[in-house]
Order: C-alpha cells, then structure tokens, then sequence
C-alpha cells in the first residue's frame, strides 16, 4: 500500500510540475510535508538543498530521496518512476503532435502565453525558498522576529558577489555552505 501511495503523489508531482524543477518545488512541498506528512519542514528544506546539489532534475532528485527515507531500495525506485511516468507519456504526445502542427499559428500563440505563467510558477517557488531559509516558514506562515540572520547575509553577500563580480553560482553555494557550517560549529 506505502508503494501505491508514494507512486501517486510522485506521479502527481510528475503530472503538474511544469516549467522545470523549481516550478515543482511547492508541488513537492505540498505532497511530502502538507498532504502525507512523510516530512517536516525542516527536513523538506535539506531535501531541497540535497536535491540542488545532486546532479539531475529536482523533482526526481526528491522523488529518489523520499522513497529512500520511506521503503528503502524499492520506494526510491517506486518514487523515481512514478515522478518520471507522466513526462515520459506527456513528452512522447506532444512532440507528435508538434511534428504534425508545429506550423499552424494557433500552436505558436500557445506557446507564447505558457511563458508568464512559468514564468510566475518559478518566482513562486524561488520565493518559498527564501522564506524558508530566512524564516524557517512558508509564506503564509512568516514572523518577523524570527529572521535568521546569518541565512540573511549568506543571501545579500552570495546575490551580490552573483550580480557585481559574476561568479561561478556553483563557487557561492560551496562558499556558502563552508561559511554556514562554520559558524553554527562554533555557535
């Protein structure tokens, strides 16, 4: 039965989760912590970390650790395949239909309103993201007196380091992670 339910809410993670990994971000979110409880938020935001690290998608990085963390060996493969079932079937369909109307003006009208909404799913997620790292919260959830402050310079000293001197992202994440660790060792 674990099985069936870790295939389900992979398989509707994999159904719903488009404009790429981050856009899957709350979906995750909503199924591990909120719906099933297999996680607390807390170990949902290692989870993330974990699967940003990981080469490989974020949803199917999470998929392979959940399953991991909840049946072993078999719920990780479970999970995997139930993340990647609907790409797979919803890839193989659209790109024969492409091939068949790609030239038809209404396809390419389509595709250009399927960009703000990605758009707009992506901003969400990256949001979430930062109110749980500088809050330990969702965004429905946020007290101000609970920034975290050292998360808080990680944030401001990596965005500026990014966007003045144009480092390498893969270099402010290990920077930060080194810094982080650092310092809550020797709180």
């Amino acid at each position: 039965m674990i099985y069936l339910k870790l295939f389900w809410a992979f398989f509707q993670i994999g159904l719903f989760s488009f404009g790429g990994g981050y856009a899957a971000v709350p979906l995750i979110q909503s199924q591990i912590v909120e719906t099933n409880h297999w996680l607390e938020m807390g170990q949902f935001a290692d989870l993330i970390t974990i699967a940003e690290m990981t080469p490989g998608p974020i949803a199917v990085n999470s998929a392979t650790f959940v399953g991991q963390q909840i049946a072993g060996l078999t719920g990780a493969v479970v999970c995997t395949l139930g993340c990647i079932f609907p790409s797979l079937i919803i890839v193989l369909l659209l790109s024969w239909l492409y091939m068949k109307y790609r030239n038809l003006k209404t396809v390419q009208g389509i595709l250009t309103g399927l960009r703000p909404a990605i758009v707009a799913m992506i901003g969400s997620a990256g949001l979430s993201l930062l109110f749980l790292a500088l809050f330990n919260s969702s965004l429905d959830g946020v007290v101000f007196a609970d920034f975290r402050i050292i998360e808080g310079i990680l944030f401001i000293v990596s965005m500026f380091l990014l966007r003045r001197y144009r480092i390498n992202p893969i270099i402010i994440i290990f920077g930060s992670g080194i810094f982080g660790t650092i310092f809550y060792m020797l709180q």
